[in-house]
C-alpha cells in the first residue's frame, strides 16, 4: 500500500484528501504545520507527499526546497496561490506538480498515480540497466544513473531530483533538439502550457551547476526557435 504524507492547514481540504486517497487503496497521514510536516517528510516513510504553501510554522515553498534536498519522491503542491511565478518557484525547488484550489479530488488522485507510476518507471529502468549504463561521461561531466550523482571536473555537484531527471534524459538523447514543449511532456507527463516556463527554469538551474560559463554552455545549448539540445 503506498503511503501519502498531506501537508496542508485547511482541515476540511486535508480531510477530503485523505479520504479520496484512501477511496483509491492508499494510507494517508495529515499533518497541519510546515515544521511537523517537513519533520514527518523526511522520516521517508512516505512514497507521495502533498503541499500546501501557506502554512503555518514554515512556508510550504521553504519545506518543498529542504525535502527535495533530502529525499526524492514525488512532491505535489496543491495551492490556492494561482500566479505563474509561485508555480515556477515551486518547480524550480524540485516540485513535481502544482494544483491550484479549488480541484477536482478525481483529477489530483490521477494525477498522484502518474508521478507514482513516472518515479517507478525511472527506478526500475536503473535498476534493469547494466554497470555498463550507469554512467555517462562527457567531457569533463560524469553523471552517475545509480547513485544519481553529478560530478564535474572530479567535484560533485547536488541535483535535486527534477533537475537530474532533465539532465539524464537529454544526455541519453545527444546532439537531438527539444522543443520546451517535448521536454515538458516527457518529463512532467502533463501537456499544460501554462506550465511550460518551467522546463526553462530547469535548464538555467542544470547549466548553473555543470557549465563553466553558464551563459556560454558548452552542454545543453540553446537552439534558437527550435529549444535545447545536449551537445557531446
Amino acid at each position: 500500500m503506498k503511503r501519502v504524507l498531506i501537508i496542508e492547514d485547511e482541515k476540511p481540504i486535508a480531510e477530503l484528501e485523505r479520504d479520496y486517497f484512501e477511496l483509491h487503496g492508499f494510507a494517508a497521514d495529515l499533518v497541519h504545520d510546515g515544521e511537523d510536516g517537513l519533520n514527518m517528510a523526511l522520516s521517508g516513510s512516505y512514497d507521495l507527499i502533498l503541499l500546501d504553501l501557506n502554512l503555518p510554522g514554515a512556508d510550504g515553498l521553504d519545506v518543498c526546497r529542504a525535502i527535495r534536498d533530502k529525499l526524492d519522491v514525488p512532491i505535489l503542491i496543491v495551492s490556492a496561490r494561482d500566479e505563474e511565478i509561485d508555480k515556477i518557484r515551486g518547480f524550480g525547488l524540485g516540485a513535481d506538480d502544482y494544483i491550484t484550489k479549488p480541484f477536482s479530488p478525481s483529477e489530483l488522485i490521477a494525477r498522484a498515480k502518474a508521478h507514482l507510476a513516472r518515479y517507478e518507471r525511472f527506478t526500475s529502468r536503473a535498476a534493469a540497466a547494466g554497470p555498463e549504463l550507469d554512467q555517462i561521461q562527457v567531457r569533463e561531466l560524469l553523471i552517475d544513473k545509480a547513485s544519481r550523482r553529478v560530478y564535474v571536473r572530479g567535484e560533485e555537484v547536488l541535483l535535486p531530483a527534477r533537475e537530474f531527471d532533465v539532465l539524464v534524459f537529454m544526455a541519453t538523447h545527444p546532439n537531438r533538439v527539444f522543443s520546451k514543449d517535448e521536454l515538458f511532456e516527457r518529463l512532467w507527463g502533463f501537456d499544460s502550457a501554462g506550465d511550460i516556463a518551467t522546463v526553462a527554469v530547469h535548464i538555467r538551474r542544470v547549466r548553473e551547476k555543470i557549465e563553466a560559463v553558464p551563459s556560454n554552455p558548452q552542454f545543453i545549448e540553446t537552439v534558437w526557435g527550435a529549444g535545447y539540445r545536449f551537445t557531446v
